[in-house]
């Protein structure tokens, strides 16, 4: 089964001014792992970066924060709406891949990551919240995206590629 990873909108102006830093730290540690651990197995990591209203004079307030590791053979997709999925060629990229299952993560819980999810599934994908790597500035969004959606822990990944 050929697995994606999406780290979503884990971005300089979006992250760095509305969370603590232990939050920020202890979430690219679980998003790191996984990448790392489906990259090395051929898996496919994007990053979904939210473009909306960057301008040149203001780039690099998107850059994608320096907590997480990005690989040159990780995909970019930039949207401009809470679903990454909208819009995009998210989904044309993950199917050429042949993706069946989608690990989500990043932020917000109750946005940009369930939205994402949302549409995942609308198009045939069997997605799942990275247990842990997903943010919020509202803690119980983040308790209740785990409560209502299915979920997976960095443990199970390793198990699925052997």
């Amino acid at each position: 089964m050929k697995i994606g990873f999406l780290i979503v909108d884990m971005q300089e102006s979006i992250v760095r001014d509305k969370l603590d830093q232990k939050a920020i730290d202890r979430a690219c540690e679980y998003i790191n792992h996984v990448a790392d651990v489906l990259r090395s197995s051929g898996h496919v990591v994007v990053h979904v970066q939210d473009v909306e209203g960057m301008e040149d004079s203001n780039s690099e307030a998107y850059r994608i924060i320096s907590e997480v590791d990005v690989n040159e053979k990780d995909l970019t997709v930039t949207k401009e709406s809470s679903n990454a999925f909208w819009q995009t060629d998210l989904e044309q990229i993950l199917k050429s891949q042949g993706i069946e299952l989608l690990i989500i993560s990043g932020f917000a819980a109750e946005e940009c990551v369930l939205f994402t999810y949302n549409g995942a599934m609308e198009r045939g994908f069997r997605p799942v919240m990275l247990q842990n790597g997903i943010l919020s500035t509202h803690s119980e969004a983040v308790i209740s995206t785990y409560r209502d959606r299915n979920v997976i822990s960095y443990p199970v990944v390793n198990y699925l590629i052997k």
